[in-house]
C-alpha cells in the first residue's frame, strides 16, 4: 500500500519524510492553505525535496486566507489528504508527536470534553509513525542529519488556541508532562479496548430502547457506536441531547441528528434514517 506522507515542510514533517525516504511506496502531498502570502515558498521547498528524494509529489493550493479558522484549514487539509489516498490506493501519514498528543488532550479538556478528550489523534485511517516521538526527539534526529525545514510563522501566532496551549505547556515541568502523556495514553488503549467491545455485538437496524434507560457513560458509549455504523459523528453534548430524545420522545417521533439524518422513535425501538424531516 502507498504511503501518503503529509508534509508542510516544517521540521516535524521533514524529519518524518527522512524516515522514509528510502521506501519506494512513498508518496509526498503537500497542502497549501493560502493563509500566508509566502506560503508558495513551503510548496516549492517540499517539491525540492521530494525531487531530492525521487518520490512522487502532489499538491493542492487553496485560498482560504489570513482569518481562515483552525478546523476550516485541518478539514480542507484532510479533504485533499483522502482524496489522494483514495486515488493512489495509500494511507495517510502525518508526522504528529508525544508533544502534539499532549496539546490536543489539553484543548479538549478546555473546550469541556468527555472522556474520551483525553484520548486523541485515535483516527484508524491514519498513521502517525512520530506518536511516540517528543520535540526534543525530532529537533535531535534533524540536527544529527543537518535536515533543513521551514519555519512556520503562524506556530508564533496567539490567535491560535493551539499556539496558546503550546506556549503554556512550555513552561510546565517534564514530570508534569509525563503524567499528562501516561493519562492520555491510558485513555487510547481503554478507548480501543471499548470499540472492540462494541464492536461485538449485533445491533441494529433496529436498536431497543431499554438498552439506552440509564443516562450514564455506558450509554453515551454505546449510542456514539451505533450512529458511527451510520456514518454520525456527534459531539458529547449532541449524544446526550439525542439519548434525552431516546427516553423521552413518545412513538412517531423523529430528533435531528445533523443535516441528514435522523432518529425515528418507535415504541420500544428506534433506526437511525437519512433524509428530512417532513
Amino acid at each position: 500500500m502507498k504511503k501518503i506522507l503529509a508534509v508542510s515542510g516544517g521540521i516535524d514533517s521533514v524529519v518524518m519524510l527522512h524516515l522514509f525516504h528510502g521506501d519506494s511506496d512513498v508518496i509526498v502531498a503537500h497542502f497549501d492553505h493560502g493563509i500566508r502570502p509566502n506560503s508558495n515558498e513551503d510548496c516549492a521547498f517540499v517539491e525540492h525535496l521530494a525531487q531530492e528524494y525521487q518520490l512522487p509529489f502532489y499538491s493542492r493550493r487553496a485560498q482560504l486566507g489570513a482569518n481562515c479558522s483552525e478546523e476550516i484549514a485541518r478539514n480542507a487539509r484532510y479533504a485533499f489528504l483522502r482524496q489522494l489516498a483514495a486515488e493512489q490506493g495509500g494511507q495517510i501519514h502525518t508526522a504528529h508527536h508525544r508533544d502534539d498528543l499532549i496539546e490536543s488532550a489539553a484543548i479538549n479538556i478546555l473546550r469541556g470534553t468527555g472522556w474520551r478528550g483525553l484520548a486523541p489523534l485515535r483516527n484508524p485511517e491514519i498513521i502517525r509513525p512520530l506518536l511516540d516521538w517528543t520535540k526534543c526527539d525530532i529537533y535531535r534526529y534533524a540536527a544529527e542529519h543537518q535536515l533543513h525545514f521551514r519555519e512556520d510563522q503562524t506556530n508564533s501566532d496567539e490567535n491560535y488556541l493551539r499556539n496558546r496551549i503550546r506556549f503554556r505547556l512550555s513552561l510546565t515541568d517534564d514530570n508534569t508532562k509525563n503524567q499528562f502523556t501516561t493519562l492520555a495514553l491510558r485513555q487510547r488503549m481503554l478507548a480501543t479496548q471499548i470499540d472492540e467491545l462494541l464492536a461485538s455485538f449485533n445491533l441494529g437496524p433496529n436498536y431497543p430502547r431499554a438498552l439506552f434507560a440509564n443516562d450514564d457513560i455506558a450509554a453515551l458509549e454505546l449510542l456514539r457506536y451505533c450512529l458511527q455504523k451510520h456514518n454520525v459523528s456527534l459531539t458529547r453534548p449532541q449524544l446526550v441531547r439525542a439519548l434525552v430524545a431516546i427516553h423521552s420522545f413518545a412513538p412517531g417521533k423523529k430528533f435531528s441528528l445533523d443535516k441528514t439524518h435522523f432518529l425515528k422513535i418507535g415504541k420500544y425501538y428506534f433506526t437511525v434514517t437519512s433524509g428530512k424531516i417532513v
